[in-house]
Formats: structure tokens, sequence, C-alpha cells
């Protein structure tokens, strides 16, 4: 049973307003068709769907990785559906994001990993943003990345290279590092798909304290419907590149998950792990 349900944004000014966009790629695979979204500033928005269901190519045209084929993106009011060049990377950079793979720079130090999402308060300084590259950082910009990696709760780590923590550790210096930004959004793309649950309750429980403290929108893209119901103050279920559900956590039934994965789906699509209990 395909339910849709209405759901104003919980703030009168919108930070981001999605209106109708598609996207075709060349080989004309069509990966969003028609989605519209207005998030507020209190928002933390759960997106949910199977694979290929359109998630992480909504999230990338969000912070335009990728430019939608059709529709358009407003930022703060700002039309930001086809800026190029540096307005392009003025607005990558009011958007934090991290990815399933946590990108970081695996012989760098913790602290020196954050110091990078630093990088674009000093591109307008030639000779700041030159130390920078060379690893040079003031000390006020590491104070600022302490506190980011105090935020996620591992400041004790700063000096220890990357590639000597474990999953969780990593993707928590990830989400320093783009707290470092300070972005106007944050965007999440399968944060813990690859996390023990001891360490993707750890990263949810940093995610909404992000939103609460600095009451910017966080929008995360999960396969789990139990932290997504869990965390979620909004529902989007997607399917086949189209938004099939918007709603409150307390409407995901099971008539409703049907709806975005299928009747009992298969194991393949993990329907046993997604269950609703109860």
């Amino acid at each position: 049973m395909r339910k849709v349900l209405s759901f104003k944004a919980l703030d009168a000014a919108h930070v981001i307003e999605v209106d109708h966009i598609s996207k075709v790629f060349p080989n004309g695979t069509r990966a969003l068709n028609d989605v519209s979204l207005a998030v507020g500033g209190s928002d933390f928005i759960a997106i949910i769907g199977s694979s290929g269901a359109g998630k992480s190519t909504f999230l990338r045209c969000l912070n335009r990785l990728i430019r939608p084929t059709e529709g358009t993106l407003t930022l703060l009011g700002e039309d930001i559906t086809h800026v190029n060049g540096r307005a392009l990377r003025q607005v990558r950079r009011r958007m934090g994001m991290i990815f399933q793979q946590f990108h970081l720079v695996r012989r760098l130090s913790v602290l020196e990993n954050v110091l990078v999402g630093r990088l674009r308060f000093n591109a307008a300084s030639p000779l700041r943003y030159g130390c920078s590259i060379l690893r040079k950082f003031p000390r006020s910009e590491k104070e600022v990345a302490f506190d980011c990696l105090k935020q996620v709760g591992i400041a004790d780590l700063a000096f220890q290279r990357a590639d000597t923590l474990s999953g969780g550790q990593q993707q928590r210096v990830a989400i320093a590092r783009a707290l470092a930004q300070e972005p106007e959004v944050f965007l999440a793309d399968e944060p813990i798909a690859s996390l023990d649950p001891r360490s993707a309750e750890t990263v949810m429980r940093i995610l909404k304290d992000i939103q609460e403290r600095r009451n910017i929108p966080v929008l995360v893209n999960l396969h789990h419907i139990d932290f997504a119901r869990r965390y979620g103050k909004r529902i989007i279920g997607m399917k086949a590149g189209s938004t099939v559900f918007e709603g409150r956590a307390s409407d995901l039934d099971e008539d409703v998950i049907s709806s975005i994965y299928g009747p009992k789906h298969g194991e393949e699509e993990g329907y046993d792990r997604i269950r609703v209990s109860g």
C-alpha cells in the first residue's frame, strides 16, 4: 500500500528547498524523479529505501556533487542549482558531508585531518592557505579542531595517525572534520553501514547532538529501520528515485515499510534485519 503523508517543515524559514528535482545520468538511468522537500533548521531527517532507490544521488544533488537534470535547489533562499566554479566550491563548503567510507588522509594525525575542514576559512589568505597546505596551522585553528574532536568524544586521540583507529573512531574523525567547516547543513550518506552496533549507536547520538546543539538540519541516509525510527524527527522513504513516504517515525508501520521495500522482499535486501519489532 502506497502511503504518502504531507508534512510541514518544523521551521517557518526553510534552510533547503528542493523543488521537483530529477536526475538522469548520461546512460539514460533516471536516478531521481520529481522529488520535492522543504528542510527546516530543527529537522533531523532519516532517508530510507533499498539500494538503488536514489538516496545517495539525492544527497549528492543537495551539496551539488552532481547537478540535477530538472528542478531547482535553494540554500537559505539562494538558488544553487546551476552554480559553478568558486560559487560551487562555496556551496560545498557550507554543507558538511560524511560518507560510509571515511575519506581520511591515513598518514596524517587525527588533528591534521580535522584541520583540513578549516581550509575553507584560509582560502582568502594566500599566506594562511599556503601554511595550511604545509601543515603549519595557527593556534586558533588548532583550538577549533580540538573543540570539534571534543564534541565527538575523541580529543584524546588527536595526535594518533588516522590509520591506527577503529572504524567507529575514524567515522567520528570524519564528523569532526565536517564540523570544522562550520556548516549550515549536515549530510550523512550511510554513515553507520560498516560499523558495529555500538559504534553505530555512538555515531547516531553524535549526529543528533549536532542538530540539537547547533540548530542546523541533519539529513542521513540509512538502511537500518530501527535507527531511523529512534532518531529521525522526519522519515523520508524512497523507491525507484521517487519519494513514496514522508512522515513521522510513529507513522512507519509494516504497511509503509512494505510500500518502500516491497512485501517480504528477501534476505538479500535484509528484510529480517530491518523488520519492525512488535
